[in-house]
């Protein structure tokens, strides 16, 4: 049996909900397999989340981890391609903690790629009439840190990234780019069943210039 972990993010700061939580719970509370779902929801903490994340691949052995974090200022579903070895927190996060140009994984390469089909998931959230993209840059805060880890910790044969999601309607502050929470959900679960029935990417153009 096959199965998938799905993780999103609690709150930030002050914020009063995070998308990315939020949508991973509906994915959860709709959810019909065949395949088995582990959900869970991280700390926006650069050791509880890594910690967290680690000690969930190592209960439930997924052949597929995908995480889900919040870009605010993004208006489109980023299916993230690339994670740094780098964390270089600009702001602190839920515990306080600013590290600044440590290494997310001491040891690790410099980068790792997802292993996800990132180009066929883009396509498929795409044509379902949802904005998407292919992003190259995940950051260096807790977001990257958990893409980071989730492929150093994946053995050879699990496919894993991550998704940043932009605010939902429901919840989005005054004049910031938004998707409704159920399309964001709807985005997720495009992103774990492609992951799930593709076996090799699509081949076609998903660069930048800049």
């Amino acid at each position: 049996m096959t199965t998938v972990l799905l993780t999103g993010f609690d709150p930030f700061g002050g914020d009063a909900a995070n998308p990315s939580g939020e949508a991973v719970h509906l994915v959860a509370s709709r959810w019909t397999g065949p395949e088995v779902l582990v959900t869970a929801v991280l700390p926006v903490t650069f050791a509880g989340a890594a910690a967290r994340l680690r000690a969930l691949m190592d209960e439930h052995r997924p052949d597929v981890v995908i995480a889900a974090g919040l870009a605010g200022g993004r208006a489109a579903i980023g299916v993230e391609r690339v994670a740094v070895n780098l964390v270089d927190a600009r702001i602190p996060d839920n515990d306080g903690d600013q590290p600044v140009d440590v290494p997310s994984v001491p040891g690790a390469p410099a980068a790792h790629f997802a292993t996800l089909p990132v180009k066929a998931i883009v396509a498929r959230i795409t044509e379902a009439g949802i904005p998407a993209e292919l992003s190259y840059s995940a950051g260096t805060f807790v977001c990257n840190h958990v893409f980071f880890t989730a492929l150093e910790a994946a053995a050879s044969s699990v496919r894993a990234g991550f998704v940043h999601v932009p605010w939902s309607t429901e919840h989005a502050p005054a004049g910031a780019a938004a998707l409704p929470l159920r399309d964001i959900a709807d985005a997720l679960e495009i992103a774990v069943r492609t992951s799930v029935e593709v076996a090799e990417d699509a081949a076609v153009p998903g660069g930048t210039l800049h």
